[in-house]
């Protein structure tokens, strides 16, 4: 489904992505975790050319991104993004949001826009919302009209960068529920998260990066297992994270 061959990128002299290659097979959840500053939203971003990179080559279901010129807009199309700031329109109710892009990118008519936007919005849990405006949600009911919004548009993959970074601890497990059950439908998915105790829930694999590098790409099992044969960046970033 995403096939990343030696990524590089650089801002200015800084090289933010250092030669990653990595591979999702359709129907596979891979979690990239790794600290701030380490390249993961850099990365994820990449794959649906949100972010240009300078070397290496990425596709996604067949269609080269570096290259994919006007038909980017079709590739976004089928890859959801979904980021730490729910990126809504705040001038638009919810169920407009959930059928704008429908109407400009897939060409679905009004009627149509919204129902399928109404259905996915059911899905996430929020049906008795959708004539609010983003204003009057929570920041957890943002985020899963922000799944649902990406849903609508009937992806091939989801990428996730951060979903519950900007969210209240209280918020995070009803937007992570809402992932976790498309993991078990099967959506493929690429998320970007600190959230180990989901990653160990929902990941297949585990990607760890550091310093623009992918140093650990492995079973989840793997990951969180026997430390001792983790590399020494991993270890030192585990034994921070799942001592307390």
């Amino acid at each position: 489904m995403i096939d990343l061959k030696n990524v590089s990128k650089w801002y200015g002299a800084f090289k933010v992505l250092d030669a990653c290659s990595a591979r999702v097979e359709k129907g596979e959840v891979v979690v990239v975790c790794g600290p701030s500053g380490s390249g993961k939203s850099t990365l994820i971003k990449c794959i649906n050319g949100l972010e240009p990179f300078q070397k290496g080559e990425i596709i996604v279901d067949g269609t080269s991104v570096s290259t994919a010129g006007k038909n980017l807009s079709k590739l976004r199309a089928k890859v959801g993004m979904v980021f730490q700031n729910f990126e809504l329109f705040p001038h638009l109710s919810i169920t407009e949001n959930l059928s704008i892009a429908q109407v400009k990118v897939l060409g679905r008519n009004q009627s149509e826009a919204t129902r399928y936007g109404l259905q996915y919005l059911d899905r996430v849990g929020l049906s008795e919302h959708a004539n609010k405006f983003p204003g009057q949600l929570s920041g957890g009911q943002q985020q899963r009209v922000a799944i649902a919004r990406a849903l609508a548009m009937d992806p091939i993959c989801m990428l996730f960068d951060e979903p519950t970074s900007a969210l209240d601890p209280e918020m995070v497990n009803e937007v992570l529920d809402v992932i976790v059950g498309l993991a078990k439908d099967g959506m493929t998915m690429v998320c970007v998260t600190h959230e180990m105790g989901f990653a160990r829930k929902v990941a297949d694999r585990v990607i760890f990066m550091d310093q623009g590098a992918i140093v650990e790409d492995c079973p989840k099992e793997a990951f969180f297992g026997d430390t001792s044969t983790r590399q020494e960046r991993t270890r030192t970033f585990l034994s921070r994270i799942l001592t307390h």
